[in-house]
């Protein structure tokens, strides 16, 4: 990397649990701030390569089909990244095959010397072991950037930032703090389903990847007894940081099969909001915003739900001049920097982690 001190070009790529593509997108950082945002890019998977990955989910490696999944994440970020110029350093996540922290550990497929020798950079890979390793959840790993974030926007009072994707995510953010490692400075954690159930039912009725913009939910009438037998779950009243796996809430969709499908949409659309509202109980302090991020943010109806569970603005983040589609792409890139420089990525508050951590491996061309 050109320059030990001071901010440099960082190229982040993450690919999802969504399997749709590659996003890439290049941030100016020292690893402690955002200067500017840069380009950005997308490379779809084709439904060939979709197909290759789909059968290698759950899998480690060694197992049948992670090699043909590695080669199809290389051959992907090899051709999107290497569009990219003026890179000091590349931040790499692969694809999620299994993640098991109390168990067998983490597994990204994809392997990051060989994108450092391809891109002729030096590229941060491996983001999640170090973590686990060491007694953490190993996720999620994007509050140190929201942190940043908070920051370059300007925010003073308390903020959360939520990710709704396959699983929903809290990180709530303290920006009067000087570090985001230091106690009281940020609180992540899952609240639980959030797109994974609504596209499961769409997908399993009508053959459709999503309810767009929340619309068939928006016709359906919310059943509260589902709600309130969801809410019983253990899970919610567990003290975070705490993580979830996609299927750990499958008893959710068994108990809308009975349903029509939009009172079926109608009960998992209010279920997710009404599981980030839980989630903001354990909240040190109240918030200013509640700033969305992730696909959850294009449905309607579910934004309709939490502005009504929110006191405080809800709002999608480009309402704060940033990029709901990049922002876990550009938060490896700046990981990708904290890690050369020796800066920790996560936390006690964050991964469950007993120390900061600093995770992720080099590798140089």
């Amino acid at each position: 990397m050109a320059k030990a001190e001071g901010p440099v070009w960082a190229l982040g790529a993450m690919s999802g649990t969504s399997l749709d593509g590659v996003d890439a997108a290049m941030v100016l950082t020292d690893g402690h701030s955002v200067q500017e945002f840069g380009p950005v890019a997308y490379r779809p998977y084709t439904q060939a390569e979709q197909s290759v990955l789909r059968a290698a989910l759950g899998r480690w490696p060694g197992d049948p089909g992670v090699a043909e999944a590695a080669e199809v994440v290389e051959t992907a970020h090899a051709e999107l990244l290497s569009r990219f110029s003026g890179v000091d350093v590349v931040g790499f996540h692969g694809q999620t095959l299994a993640h098991d922290p109390k168990g067998r550990g983490t597994h990204q497929a994809g392997n990051g010397s060989l994108l450092a020798q391809v891109l002729d950079r030096p590229v941060v890979w491996d983001f999640r072991s170090s973590d686990v390793a060491l007694g953490g959840q190993g996720a999620p790993l994007a509050p140190f950037y929201h942190f940043a974030l908070a920051k370059r926007i300007g925010a003073t009072e308390p903020l959360a930032f939520l990710n709704l994707g396959g699983v929903g995510n809290l990180t709530w953010v303290d920006p009067a703090q000087p570090a985001p490692e230091v106690p009281g400075a940020l609180l992540a954690f899952d609240t639980g389903p959030a797109n994974a159930p609504i596209d499961d039912l769409i997908r399993g009725r009508l053959g459709r990847d999503r309810d767009d913009g929340g619309s068939l939910a928006a016709k359906g009438r919310v059943r509260k007894q589902v709600i309130e037998a969801f809410l019983a779950h253990p899970y919610f009243y567990r003290v975070p940081p705490k993580s979830l796996d996609r299927n750990d809430f499958a008893g959710l969709l068994q108990a809308v099969k009975p349903l029509g499908t939009e009172a079926a949409l109608a009960t998992l659309t209010a279920a997710a909001a009404a599981a980030v509202a839980q989630g903001a109980e354990h909240f040190p302090k109240p918030i200013s915003r509640l700033l969305v991020t992730g696909g959850g943010r294009h449905n309607a109806t579910l934004m309709r739900h939490l502005s009504r569970k929110f006191p405080c603005p809800v709002q999608p983040v480009e309402a704060a001049g940033l990029d709901g589609d990049m922002l876990e792409a550009q938060a490896f890139a700046f990981l990708a920097v904290r890690v050369m420089r020796g800066l920790p990525t996560s936390c006690a508050s964050t991964t469950g982690v007993p120390a900061a951590v600093g995770g992720g491996q080099v590798s140089r061309p």
